[in-house]
């Protein structure tokens, strides 16, 4: 359980949910007290806190009325893992649908994100430090090579090897002379394995083939002496010994020290914004997927993901590094995300994304009435009674392995959500029914409401509106008048159509702005008033033609 979450009592998490959604206080009421249930869970005796499952809730109204809304922003105020599904894509599993357990581990996978986000800006201080040191060591490498290329010319007056040195050499240059060899004769390698195939074996002959073009890319064996040297099929594999942290290896020398005076120079300019401009080549983290494309089936969504993962563990892709030319001012972003990521302890991570996921993990089940077939005379309908036979072991509490471990569903809060249209609640089978012991009715949105709506909430429609026509240097205002009219017309619209709730007030204000939204970078004028006129000159011809009225609005 996280802690802001537990921080706040069943009132004040209504006060923030008012903050967004207007009306719909029952369904407030109801996500509340689940969310401090499960603050109350922590605090009872061990030997209790697992018998307590969670009091999974159906809300039950028209579409465009708060529901999904409702538990996208308890997720968020409690800083909880929050995964959103549709019900009806679980349908015909194997053809079109998908495996109700992908819905675990998406949430982990939603976890993992969440977690990571919020280690990455526990270390951010400590990232841009690391991140600034390799942007200066670059620069001033820059400068260096620079400053010696002009003394030396081609490089004959800087810190070249001396004309008098022994041409023979010894030491690292003897090993690279003992390396020399032809590759068809170094054991382990590509082309040895072609010579040693079977011709007659097909397999062989295409790893061999992938084997000699990743000889050709640049998978070569290392030189003899420097490591212990095997070959996975067609990949060769460097079995170097590994030197502690931060000391060199000995096919990697210890870098020069840097003149203090250069790196002081390069790093308060660097700190003043007077490189931003400047390019540079950086050895970043190569991020690309392996150059293979595999298509996942219905249930198979788990082995996609393993096979992805083991491909990136091959020899060769895993921590590639490339060199890209990048201004300073993209590169230091991208230098200070890499850094986090190193900072961080990613089994740490997982293990904590797991753990908050089984506790403190919402999921939220649209449009649940779908799968809900009205009882009939006739055979029942075995697909949708399927999809929700699916659903109860994960909704009633059982363990989905997933690539990070298993997961308990014990303790998720599952919201379910249906305007139930067509069929009710009791359609549902009786055993899923038990698991969703609270059902709240929302309430259908009127001309009250949907004044509200527009001017009450914090990101209200007509603040967006007005933000979005600021970013062209419009100022854009809507009266009062303006709004109870777009308010009048859009209960009208909703009377005389489907009710499609709160999302008729986009579907009027985009008809009502769509000629200032096209002319907007064109216009003299900075202001653009919206009154009741406005409103009514422009949506009164729509709704007076049905059909125009049918397709616009």
């Amino acid at each position: 359980m996280t802690e802001s979450s537990s921080t706040f009592t069943p009132r004040e998490t209504v006060g923030e949910l008012d903050r967004y959604i207007i009306g719909q206080d029952k369904a407030k009421r109801a996500v509340a007290v689940a969310l401090r249930n499960r603050w109350r869970r922590q605090q009872v005796p061990e030997d209790l806190r697992d018998e307590i499952s969670p009091k999974n809730i159906i809300m039950i109204g028209p579409t465009g009325v708060g529901k999904t809304e409702i538990a996208r922003r308890l997720a968020k105020l409690a800083k909880a893992p929050f995964m959103k599904v549709e019900a009806s894509k679980f349908t015909e599993v194997g053809y079109v649908g998908r495996d109700v357990e992908s819905i675990v581990r998406d949430l982990v996978d939603i976890s993992i994100k969440l977690v990571r986000e919020e280690r990455i800006k526990g270390v951010q201080v400590r990232a841009k430090e690391r991140a600034e040191q390799r942007l200066v060591e670059a620069l001033v490498n820059v400068r260096l090579e620079k400053r010696n290329n002009e003394q030396g010319g081609d490089g004959q007056g800087g810190e070249g090897p001396s004309p008098d040195a022994d041409p023979v050499g010894s030491g690292a240059e003897a090993v690279a002379s003992s390396s020399a060899s032809s590759p068809a004769s170094t054991p382990g390698t590509p082309a040895a394995n072609a010579a040693q195939a079977d011709p007659n074996n097909p397999f062989g002959q295409i790893m061999n083939a992938i084997g000699q073009a990743a000889s050709s890319a640049g998978f070569t064996p290392g030189p003899q002496g420097s490591g212990v040297m095997g070959s996975f099929g067609p990949f060769v594999v460097n079995a170097t010994p590994v030197s502690p942290k931060g000391a060199p290896t000995p096919s990697q020398p210890p870098a020069p020290e840097l003149p203090k005076e250069l790196v002081d120079e390069v790093r308060a300019q660097l700190r003043n914004g007077e490189l931003e401009e400047e390019v540079i080549e950086v050895e970043v983290a190569d991020q690309g997927t392996p150059m293979v494309t595999m298509f996942g089936q219905g249930g198979m969504e788990e082995m996609e993901l393993n096979i992805r993962d083991m491909m990136g563990n091959l020899p060769g892709m895993k921590d590639r590094t490339r060199i890209r030319e990048i201004k300073i001012k993209d590169a230091r972003d991208l230098l200070e995300h890499e850094e986090a990521q190193k900072l961080i302890d990613m089994d740490d991570v997982q293990q904590e994304a797991v753990k908050r996921a089984e506790q403190s993990g919402i999921v939220f089940i649209d449009e649940i009435d779908k799968v809900a077939a009205p009882q009939t005379k006739g055979s029942p309908d075995v697909s949708r009674e399927g999809v929700q036979r699916d659903l109860l072991p994960i909704v009633e509490g059982s363990t989905v392995n997933t690539k990070h471990g298993p997961v308990k569903t014990d303790h998720i809060l599952f919201i379910a959500a249906g305007a139930f249209h067509v069929s009710s609640v009791s359609d549902l089978i009786p055993e899923l029914q038990g698991r969703f012991p609270i059902r709240v009715e929302l309430e259908s949105l009127g001309k009250k409401e949907f004044v509200r709506i527009l001017t009450e909430p914090r990101t209200a429609l007509t603040k967006q509106y007005t933000a979005l026509m600021a970013t062209e240097g419009v100022a854009l205002t809507v009266d009062d008048e303006a709004i109870e009219a777009i308010a009048t017309y859009a209960t009208e619209a909703n009377e005389r159509a489907e009710n499609i709730g709160a999302r008729r007030l986009h579907t009027i204000m985009e008809a009502l702005l769509e000629e200032l939204s096209f002319s907007a970078p064109e216009r003299t004028d900075p202001n653009y008033h919206v009154d009741r006129k406005a409103v009514e000159d422009t949506l009164s011809p729509i709704l007076a033609s049905e059909d125009l009225a049918k397709y616009i609005l």
